[in-house]
């Protein structure tokens, strides 16, 4: 199994740029921060967890840490949403998106890469034999985000997450992305669902403003 380590945790989350930034003393905090939090949250630190820990323990982890070193918590929100958000790729989707074989190639690979990129702590509820070619649409039922943010009193920092998904799918050519709740917003899952369309958006049909 990959190491648990902090120094290996940052490393692959979505800080890992804006990281060796930051003044040495709140580097070593959240080196500590993030030792301290996977005593506590062990029972998720398994091998299917291993990148979702490592964006959801360094998030916390820096969050805390800029308030510790004098930042409000406006200020660390502002930073650890920014960085996080930046790191994301919305415009690889977008090209993608572009292609007839979108849909159908996310119908496989989202199932098969979130068996096996899933650890303890999540499940989904799958339609694929149920959804015609040009929708795919499932619900996540529970979600280690979700656990690990609620169980430290940082919902907040769930539904920053929840929001890549609108950064990542909002505006895919030819798509909608439907989503009117999820886990870390309250609601009883979050659901997805991916409706391919002949055209683009504002010509025949209005995109979704999802959550």
């Amino acid at each position: 199994m990959k190491s648990y380590t902090p120094e290996n945790l940052v490393a692959i989350s979505r800080y890992r740029r804006f990281f060796p930034t930051l003044p040495a003393e709140i580097q070593q905090d959240v080196y500590r921060r993030i030792r301290t939090l996977l005593l506590e949250e062990q029972q998720y630190c398994d091998k299917g967890n291993y990148k979702h820990i490592a964006q959801i323990l360094t998030s916390i982890a820096l969050y805390r840490s800029l308030q510790a070193h004098g930042k409000t918590e406006e200020e660390a929100y502002q930073i650890v949403s920014t960085e996080m958000w930046k790191a994301l790729t919305p415009e690889t989707f977008r090209k993608l998106a572009r292609h007839s074989w979108f849909l159908p190639a996310m119908k496989k690979i989202l199932p098969f890469g979130f068996r096996h990129g899933s650890g303890t702590g999540w499940r989904y509820e799958w339609h694929l034999d149920e959804d015609p070619k040009d929708r795919f649409h499932f619900e996540c039922r529970e979600c280690v985000y979700k656990h690990i943010f609620e169980e430290q009193n940082l919902m907040k920092l769930g539904a920053m997450f929840c929001h890549s998904d609108i950064i990542n799918f909002g505006s895919l050519p030819f798509t909608d992305f439907r989503r009117s709740k999820t886990l870390c917003q309250g609601g009883d899952c979050c659901d997805f669902d991916f409706i391919r369309h002949s055209t683009d958006a504002g010509d025949g049909w209005e995109r979704t403003k999802s959550i």
